[in-house]
């Protein structure tokens, strides 16, 4: 058939996509293979695929797609999750374009708005996994609210209320004044913020000209400060501990206190309390009885309490505050002053502490389990250093604020009567069988049962998810869950270790009594070429679409993981989807060349066969190697690592070396028996190449043999080694030689085609000698001594000889002998320091110092061979 000069992705990914879904090669069945199952961390309905999503899942496709050619049931199950807060904020957005405010509807209406925007935009970004490539069995696709997993969720919160894990109680809680809800510890983002710190005079009680002076960062606050703090050993304020102050602006009589748990270094050593504004206010609050005063209001905005000030935003009113002390001789002072701000991961406003009565999970008792079963291996992360991070995590686990003041999403199961009575049950109807008794008694009926207006956190569900996506809780011990579960692989990103990752190792113990996955990888973060994280307030995350689009998946695949040493932040640059797409034309020319070869079953040039032999038992030792490297390094998910060696392996072994030893004269025709053997190494790359650029490779694969409809590259069997055996020094001695001959033809203009007359002092196998030969433009000759003019290179331990020609440059010659000889001196001295060094010799291992004096005595051999050309080229 005719190949394209260039290789062309367009139209080719979605081609080969349709043929697979029509195959049905991703869908799996229980049957007696063992399963190979991965989950996919569901992605916001909201979503649409970005270079996180592209790194997290061509690295879940890489691992599904081998262990399909590993002969396991892969399952690999799609789908997304409602996202609470982001698809709120969406359809209220979608609702204000319309001209229709939330307040004007009721939640059913609200709702069926956010049920439109679902089916229209929430499936989007899983059409874009597609083009990705990524194999997954679309027939198992699962969203968080779909009816039964709806079921399951109301199910464990209810379970968990009556084993006494849930509760109903005011606390301090991180507050998103924008989405108006409440968030867990988890969902609040800290960054470094360049502010003001603000000196305020406090009036003392019982005379005019007594302050206290304190330093504030939220002025604004100021309003609802019930008490002033000092350390009770602080000497400065030991006489004020027991009397009172004012607060500024509205002359409020508040007591000064004493607790070690003042910073006395902190601006002027005394702190103003403000409970109703501040997590470790709040509990001094509560140490000393004080009262709480609350001045800004759950939409930002300052509250009755702050009097005159009242409606204004919170950071207006701040200016305006200062702008007060500042007339009325308040304000002593104001400095720069750099801090931590919390900011809400979902919708970016600052959080506001808050008082606020919500739900809660008692965390201790479920995170028991979930740490020792990777504290013990059960669960293995990778990298492992991120088990550390976990255990400080669960050691230190505070209970988790699972309510949020939202219409979409999983509503609480907790029934009120008028008089505040609770029930929570799981439908109406059962929480009225609780209350019906004191409901009769108090003259209420079932018509006055009101349910709990809050809905859950969104992890509340998908901490669930490798549970309910086989209906382990809805159909508790169905076949598929007892099949599929537990999970084998998770891959996921290291920012949700806690929103996602520990909680569902929790679920999995509490639920359903085992662990919810074997392993979990964590991917690094992408960051832009200078370190920076991608983000679209930067400009510097680019449109992935647009770059499939323009190179094809594999590119893109290609491009995202070589840039991805395992577990670390990736540098992506456009330029490596560039180096992808350059792979694929490097492919795409090899698999031209081949096919455009003739062969023949008579060839009868016994040197050339032998040539030939020699190349195919040259290329077999480098793909076995590759094949035993890759199983141990695909065990500790290297696949950036895999991925290099790889392209290592076809572009440089394969093609730059393999195809040119084997290339037939112009005009003739290659034996059959190597041009046979040259197909199966090319399926064979295709095939462990076929994981990271699936496209490319199934195309390729086709064109080499005629195949059947059915045959795929994921229906094939991943090649195994077919020896132990590693390249031998003689096959790097082959390819080092030819590169210091072809280095020496460089350095002295040699003509292409002008043969160069060679004299090894070694012993090389024939086909050696013959591959030097074609390779280097050159006639080699094996022997024991040279008598005529020549040129030295050491190549290894092997002498060279180069036959002069009259216009041999012989002072370049002997200048880069001595550079060599320089460069060999001085690495011996290096290890010859190491070696005499008792410390080193005290704690290093036997097989270290004996690597140590071989390198010793290898610089040596060196230094003696050079030492010995340099004579030889001045007589």
């Amino acid at each position: 058939m005719e190949l394209a000069k260039t290789f062309d992705p367009t139209g080719l990914d979605q081609r080969w996509y349709e043929r697979w879904m029509t195959h049905r090669l991703f869908a799996s069945v229980p049957d007696d293979r063992q399963p190979y199952v991965v989950v996919i961390p569901p992605p916001n309905v909201t979503g649409v695929l970005h270079m996180g999503h592209c790194l997290n899942n061509t690295v879940q496709d890489v691992l599904v797609r081998r262990a399909h050619m590993l002969g396991y049931n892969v399952c690999w199950v799609p789908g997304t999750d409602h996202a609470s807060i982001a698809t709120e904020a969406k359809v209220v957005q979608m609702l204000r374009e319309r001209g229709i405010s939330k307040s004007q509807l009721s939640r059913e209406e609200f709702l069926q708005y956010a049920w439109e925007w679902k089916e229209k935009y929430g499936g989007i970004i899983l059409q874009q996994l597609r083009k990705l490539g990524c194999a997954l069995d679309w027939d198992r696709t699962t969203f968080t609210m779909d009816d039964a997993y709806y079921r399951s969720v109301i199910k464990v919160f209810v379970e968990l209320y009556h084993r006494g894990l849930i509760y109903r109680g005011q606390r301090m809680i991180h507050w998103d004044p924008q989405a108006r809800t409440a968030l867990s510890d988890e969902e609040v983002i800290y960054r470094e913020v360049s502010s003001k710190l603000y000196y305020v005079r406090y009036l003392l009680e019982g005379s005019s000209e007594e302050w206290i002076t304190i330093a504030t960062v939220r002025p604004e606050t100021i309003l609802g400060d019930t008490a002033i703090c000092v350390h009770p050993e602080d000497a400065r304020y030991a006489h004020l501990i027991g009397r009172n102050a004012f607060v500024p602006l509205i002359n409020r009589r508040i007591p000064i206190i004493a607790d070690t748990y003042v910073d006395r270094t902190f601006g002027t050593g005394a702190l103003k309390v403000t409970p109703a504004h501040d997590m470790n206010d709040y509990q001094l609050g509560i140490k000393h009885g004080l009262e709480t005063v609350e001045v800004i209001a759950e939409d930002g905005r300052m509250a009755a309490a702050a009097g005159k000030y009242v409606g204004l935003d919170r950071f207006v009113a701040r200016k305006q505050i200062v702008a007060d002390l500042e007339a009325s001789g308040l304000l002593v002072k104001v400095e720069d002053y750099t801090h931590k701000v919390g900011y809400s991961e979902r919708s970016d406003a600052v959080v506001e502490p808050r008082l606020s009565l919500q739900w809660w999970v008692r965390m201790k008792e479920l995170a028991g389990p979930a740490l020792q079963a990777v504290l013990e291996g059960s669960i293995k992360f990778f990298p492992e250093r991120f088990v550390n991070l976990y255990r400080h995590w669960m050691e230190n686990i505070r209970d988790w604020c699972i309510s949020r003041q939202l219409w979409w999403g999983h509503r609480i199961p907790a029934w009120y009567l008028p008089d505040g009575t609770c029930a929570v049950a799981e439908t109406a109807e059962q929480a009225w069988q609780q209350l019906q008794a004191h409901a009769t008694a108090n003259g209420f009926q079932q018509s006055d049962l009101e349910q709990d207006p809050d809905v859950l956190d969104t992890w509340f569900s998908s901490w669930l998810w490798p549970i309910e996506v086989f209906h382990g809780i809805s159909q508790p011990g169905n076949d598929q869950f007892r099949y599929y579960y537990p999970t084998h692989t998770l891959v996921t990103a290291p920012e949700i270790i806690f929103f996602w990752v520990a909680r569902m190792i929790m679920a999995g113990y509490a639920f359903v009594g085992e662990r919810p996955f074997r392993e979990v990888y964590f991917t690094g973060i992408v960051r832009d070429k200078i370190g920076r994280k991608m983000s679209k307030s930067l400009g510097n995350s680019p449109d992935l679409l647009e770059l499939i689009d323009r190179y094809g998946a594999d590119a893109v695949r290609f491009g995202i993981l070589i840039s991805s040493p395992a577990g670390n932040d990736l540098l992506f640059d456009e330029k490596l989807i560039e180096q992808g797409r350059n792979f694929n034309n490097k492919i795409w020319n090899a698999l031209r060349l081949v096919k455009g070869w003739q062969f023949t079953n008579d060839l009868k040039d016994a040197p050339l066969m032998q040539q030939n032999a020699r190349a195919v038992v040259w290329f077999q030792r480098r793909l076995n190697h590759y094949l035993h490297y890759c199983t141990h390094a695909y065990a500790r998910y290297d696949l950036y690592e895999i991925l290099k060696l790889t392209y290592s392996l076809i572009w440089e072994d394969f093609c730059s070396w393999y195809l040119e030893m084997i290339k037939p004269p112009a005009g003739q025709p290659l034996d059959s028996t190597t041009y046979e053997q040259t197909l199966t190494f090319f399926e064979k790359l295709m095939q462990v190449l076929h994981p990271f650029m699936p496209f490319i490779t199934e195309e390729v694969y086709h064109i080499l043999r005629p195949r059947s409809d059915a045959e795929f590259l994921l229906r094939s069997r991943w090649p195994l080694p077919e020896s132990a055996t590693p390249p031998n020094e003689e096959d790097q001695l082959l390819i080092d030689m030819v590169t210091a001959l072809r280095d020496f033809r460089n350095r002295n203009q040699i003509k292409p085609r002008e043969r160069i007359k060679v004299f090894i002092k070694d012993q090389l196998s024939p086909g050696s000698v013959e591959l030097v030969g074609k390779l280097a433009v050159a006639e080699v000759h094996q022997v024991f001594s040279v008598s005529e003019p020549c040129t030295p290179l050491l190549v290894g331990k092997t002498e060279l000889f180069v036959a002069q020609a009259a216009e041999r440059d012989v002072e370049q010659e002997r200048q880069r002998l001595e550079k060599e000889l320089d460069y060999f001196r001085g690495f011996l001295a290096a290890t010859q320091k190491k070696l005499a060094n008792e410390q080193f010799l005290a704690r290093a291992r036997k097989e270290v110092i004996e690597r140590e004096r071989q390198k010793a005595r290898d610089a040596e051999e060196k230094i003696r061979l050079l030492t010995a050309r340099l004579e030889a080229l001045t007589t």
